[in-house]
């Protein structure tokens, strides 16, 4: 099965340097501009979109590609919880990610619990989805974790290898899920 992963676009937290976790945070005026971009550089054609549930990926979607596609919200791809890191400065929150692998964030989440999220998407996509061409419009964590489940990578070596850490954006990245 056919995957293509799009970051959602720029936030008022990203523009701010925080570290936004399940906070519904707004795009910025650079991101609203962002996301009217990349729909206009996208070609393919898409048989459904999944967004996450937090308005920063659906305002992405809607801004992107209209009503061209069908599009459905999964909470399962949200980003990590940070917890009681949650708005805090990024540099801060992600400055050593591996500590938060198997231990959760205080009052969030862990890498593990995020992967184990989206393997459970992941599966349903396979029973529902097999011969589709399938979108999602998701964050920084259910990205890294489909390098993980997908690609073999360990959660060191993606968020060594995360595109983020050169600002090595493109439109979309392709997935091949084993079906």
């Amino acid at each position: 099965m056919k995957l293509t992963y799009f970051v959602h676009s720029t936030t008022v937290d990203n523009e701010a340097g925080l570290a936004t976790g399940w906070v519904d945070c707004e795009l910025s005026a650079k991101g609203r501009k962002q996301a009217q971009e990349l729909g206009e550089l996208v070609t393919d054609v898409f048989d459904v979109i999944f967004t996450s549930d937090l308005k920063r990926s659906i305002e992405t979607v809607a801004l992107a590609f209209g009503a061209r596609f069908p599009v459905k919200n999964d909470w399962r791809l949200r980003e990590i919880n940070y917890g009681d890191f949650s708005q805090q400065p990024s540099h801060k929150v992600k400055n050593n990610l591996n500590q938060y692998i198997l231990e959760s964030f205080p009052g969030g989440e862990s890498y593990q619990d995020v992967e184990n999220r989206v393997a459970g998407f992941l599966k349903d996509l396979k029973q529902n989805y097999k011969e589709k061409s399938v979108a999602i419009v998701a964050h920084q964590a259910p990205q890294l974790a489909l390098d993980v489940l997908l690609r073999g990578k360990t959660w060191p070596q993606a968020f060594q290898d995360d595109w983020r850490n050169t600002h090595a954006w493109q439109p979309g990245w392709m997935y091949e899920v084993p079906v």
